[in-house]
């Protein structure tokens, strides 16, 4: 047996994250990708790059402290190989390239840029095809703060994806109009019309929030009902009661109802009653696109 450490960050546009897999290798068996550790740095990228149009000195400062944090907690675990992928604040700041290179140059740390495409097509090489069954088919969503992926599959592959600017922290600031949320109703209706057996995948930290306070079992979904209850129920309560009361971390707080939303409406539109939240996402994608890429290069 061979244990190996891979890791992977994900510069979102409402926190950083650094996740490490011990990735188990055994000779006639299947790999094994286990996670062993999770750091979440509340940094709100997206509210400079989609308000101001450039991340702030102050942001670009913890951007540098966490990534300079990020590689000695790699050395220390003993990281092999890792992979930093930036989404849309990063895209869409005109300053982004700036920001880039000084985290290149103070903790030598290449980040890499990935359009809506690329993040759909690196969630989909994890353990979605362990999930996904070859008689349905599965309409994935995964919400971010700058935007959201969704993916349909049937027999097993992918038909087709697409990445709206429609993220929470986008909504939160106000910056998506009904002509978004037209184009995505409209994409949605189009493409799941001939799939009668549709069910609905969400990944993210809401959604995977969210099924943790459903207190359901792990890979049971959560219905379409409860989750309207639990959005007029977050709706009825105020930011500060929403953090005291329920204990949601400030940052989570108040996107969570937003993402909520989103989910809600991609179900209403594709007439799906269940979603499945496998607790699954970019970066565990990045983990076994880094590894798998070794292998088949």
């Amino acid at each position: 047996m061979k244990i190996r450490k891979f890791a992977a960050i994900d510069i979102g546009s409402n926190a950083i994250r650094l996740l490490t897999h011990n990735v188990i290798e055994e000779r006639g068996k299947k790999t094994q990708f286990r996670k062993n550790s999770l750091i979440r740095v509340p940094v709100r990228l997206g509210e400079d790059s989609f308000t101001v149009g450039e991340i702030s000195e102050l942001n670009i400062d913890r951007m540098v402290k966490a990534m300079k944090a990020f590689k000695l907690l790699m050395e220390v675990a003993g990281v092999e190989k890792y992979r930093a992928c930036a989404t849309s604040a990063m895209r869409e700041a005109n300053n982004g390239n700036e920001v880039l290179a000084t985290i290149a140059t103070e903790s030598g740390i290449q980040v890499e840029v990935i359009d809506g495409k690329q993040e759909a097509a690196i969630i989909a090489s994890t353990d979605l095809k362990d999930i996904i069954r070859q008689d349905q088919s599965y309409l994935y969503i995964d919400v971010g703060g700058g935007s959201t992926e969704f993916t349909l599959f049937t027999d097993g592959k992918i038909k087709l994806s697409k990445s709206f600017k429609l993220g929470t922290v986008r909504l939160l600031n106000g910056l998506v109009g009904d002509r978004i949320w037209k184009k995505l109703q409209e994409w949605i209706t189009v493409n799941v019309k001939n799939f009668p057996k549709l069910s609905i995948i969400g990944s993210g930290g809401n959604i995977n929030k969210l099924h943790k306070m459903s207190g359901r079992k792990e890979g049971e979904p959560v219905s379409y009902l409860w989750l309207n209850a639990q959005y007029h129920f977050l709706e009825s309560l105020s930011y500060e009661e929403r953090v005291s009361e329920l204990g949601l971390n400030p940052d989570r707080a108040d996107v969570i109802i937003p993402a909520t939303r989103i989910f809600l409406s991609a179900a209403k539109w594709s007439g799906v009653k269940k979603i499945h939240v496998p607790k699954i996402g970019l970066s565990d994608g990045i983990i076994k696109n880094l590894y798998y890429t070794e292998h088949n290069p």
